[in-house]
């Protein structure tokens, strides 16, 4: 029921109306409001769990990648550790074989000059001793001298000719 009046207010209006119609048509509009109500949360409701699982996803990406860069870093640093102590060791065993290289070199420096000093002592002793020696014929002195890693050996021929 209502009542409506004209703009001039001079008319009017008294409507009367079926109060079951209104209260059955009042009732599917809540209805009606109510379903489009679950319909909007429904929606809603999905909207918000793609968004929240959109922002996950990203996250998780994110995280992945960090880690990745992280892991990335530390295999480098390793490997550059590694190479450091390869190139140590190199080094040091280089320095060991030229050291011993240079001490065998100078042992043998050592024993062939002092193989050298003897045979040249026996030299002197020999010519000391033939230039004392008055020897009516002229003669040859004809020598051989054979150095070995382990001992010396020395022949004098004396040829009268």
């Amino acid at each position: 029921m209502g009542i409506q009046f004209c703009t001039n207010g001079h008319l009017i209006l008294i409507v009367v109306e079926d109060v079951e119609e209104t209260i059955e048509w009042q009732i599917r509009k809540k209805q009606k409001a109510e379903n489009d109500f679950r319909k909007k949360r429904a929606a809603a409701t999905e909207i918000q769990a793609w968004w929240r699982g959109t922002l996950v996803r990203r996250t998780l990406l994110h995280a992945a990648l960090r880690a990745w860069i992280i892991q990335r870093w530390w295999r480098k640093t390793l490997v550059r550790l590694l190479l450091k102590k390869r190139r140590a060791a190199l080094i040091t065993y280089a320095n060991r074989e030229r050291a011993v290289v240079k001490l065998q070199s100078l042992v043998r420096m050592w024993r062939i000059h002092w193989r050298y000093c003897q045979v040249l002592n026996a030299i002197y002793i020999i010519q000391c001793h033939w230039q004392c020696h008055n020897c009516q014929t002229c003669a040859l002195l004809r020598g051989h001298c054979v150095v070995t890693a382990t001992h010396l050996q020395f022949h004098i021929e004396i040829i009268n000719p």
